[in-house]
């Protein structure tokens, strides 16, 4: 076994006995040889240190049990932005993106498309069964004309669509320097199917850009067939429809070294938008009246009412407060007339789930928003509503502390209509009390630093709301 290899497979009887020599693949499966394969290549090329392998959803899912090098789970699809972001964050690894037919060439082929083209040397091993065969024997892009499948029985037609040449349609991309398909029914082509995949990872070591291997493996299990017989199909039915062979291969110089990049937290903390000479954060104090230690919040509205940085400066001001504090924004289809959200939690120590499904406090700006989420604010909670857009709200959960005010009225008697987000935060910090009314201020002075002259306007909308508003006794 090779030593890219963990010696016992924790995953079945916890590594012990024979069962912990033993992968998940079904008998006949070509990932077997595939896995065996890339961890000789790792060896001979001395790369086990440096390997991070990436493996998505799919039959491959498990291999991080298997495989003794740095792995990375992604989600459906998205291996090859993981993978992207392993090779910015560390140029000097070599990163491997080993997906399925299901998993690249459906929901991950914008992904795929995407980062093949911009070049980076990275490794794709796109192993290529004809079927999707985690999740039953479904239909699969790679799916032959003709193929019984889960939801084809009667075979592929043409109105299911043609099935998917993804080692041609990377090969017409500028970005890859090499692209070839493989295959494992025979010795022979087990063998070239070992130098693709050695060229391949040899390229991306030398930094000359990225490598696409197409291998067509069998799957016994769900062509109904035995090991070998579904080495012939693969060889009668599949080859004539892939055909073996290079699609792509460039003479390009080494070209990617780049500098590792830098991780001060001053330079973090300038690209995110705050001042590196603020200093560390105070202490954190957490309002004594406030019970929970993690608070939620929804600020809802349309395009246009700023709910999203209102969001984002409470967010802020939490953090220079000292607390831990997170904003999530949700953006619906509709730019006016729908409704978009952000989450925002603050907690005294660590926000745990950055969500607000069911929060503690709802500020909507507009009737939609309102009858959306007015029903998921926990009891006890706040809701405040901009009553200039709601006059009748109806019906609203018994409970939860209401609050109507007049937001646009306030920002228009202002002269202008978009600080209503301002106003709303006034009103906020007047109902809860939740932070100093000195913190958003001076956020909002920081934010507003190259902008003085909006400044008073916005000063005077945070006033006009918090005196809209009667303070909660404390």
């Amino acid at each position: 076994m090779s030593g890219v290899f963990y010696q016992n497979f924790r995953r079945h009887a916890h590594g012990e006995g024979l069962k912990g020599h033993s992968t998940h693949y079904c008998a006949g499966c070509g990932h077997g040889v595939i896995h065996r394969d890339l961890a000789e290549v790792i060896e001979q090329l001395d790369l086990q240190h440096r390997t991070i392998l990436v493996s998505p959803v799919g039959c491959a899912v498990f291999a991080f049990y298997y495989f003794n090098v740095g792995n990375t789970q992604a989600a459906h699809g998205r291996a090859p932005a993981v993978a992207l972001g392993h090779k910015l964050a560390n140029p000097g690894a070599v990163v491997i993106s080993y997906q399925g037919d299901g998993d690249l060439a459906s929901i991950g082929l914008a992904e795929t498309i995407s980062v093949a083209q911009m070049g980076l040397p990275i490794t794709v091993i796109f192993v290529n069964n004809a079927v999707y065969g985690m999740t039953g024997g479904q239909l699969a892009p790679t799916s032959l004309i003709g193929q019984r499948t889960a939801t084809s029985p009667d075979g592929r037609t043409a109105a299911m669509g043609q099935p998917l040449r993804m080692a041609e349609l990377i090969a017409s991309l500028d970005g890859p320097v090499y692209v070839e398909r493989v295959a494992l029914y025979d010795a022979k082509n087990r063998v070239k199917a070992r130098r693709a995949i050695k060229k391949a990872i040899q390229l991306q070591t030398e930094g000359r850009g990225y490598a696409f291997i197409e291998i067509l493996s069998e799957c016994p299990t769900h062509l109904k067939l035995s090991p070998v017989d579904a080495e012939k199909w693969v060889r009668e039915k599949m080859e004539p429809v892939y055909p073996l062979g290079v699609k792509k291969d460039l003479t390009r110089e080494p070209w990617f070294n780049p500098a590792p990049p830098r991780f001060e937290p001053e330079e973090i903390l300038g690209y995110c938008g705050a001042d590196p000479a603020a200093g560390p954060r105070p202490a954190a104090v957490w309002p004594a009246h406030l019970t929970k230690r993690d608070l939620s919040l929804k600020l809802a509205g349309t395009g246009g009412d700023g709910a999203q940085t209102a969001a984002l400066l409470l967010t802020r001001a939490a953090i220079a407060q000292g607390f831990d504090a997170t904003h999530i924004p949700s953006y619906g289809p509709e730019s006016r007339g729908g409704t978009s959200y952000a989450d925002v939690h603050l907690a005294a120590h660590e926000v745990l789930n950055p969500a607000s499904p069911a929060p503690d406090i709802l500020i909507a700006f507009n009737a939609p928003s309102l009858a959306k989420f007015a029903g998921t604010v926990v009891e006890g909670g706040l809701i405040i509503y901009d009553s200039t857009l709601i006059p009748e709200p109806g019906p609203l959960p018994a409970g939860r502390r209401v609050l109507p005010v007049p937001l646009s009225r306030l920002a228009s008697d202002l002269g202008r209509p978009v600080v209503k987000n301002i106003v709303a935060l006034g009103a906020l910090q007047a109902a809860s009390e939740l932070l100093p009314a000195s913190a958003l201020l001076e956020t909002l002075r920081h934010v507003l630093k190259d902008k003085a002259a909006l400044l008073p306007l916005n000063e005077a909308a945070f006033a006009a709301g918090q005196q809209a508003v009667t303070p909660a006794p404390v």
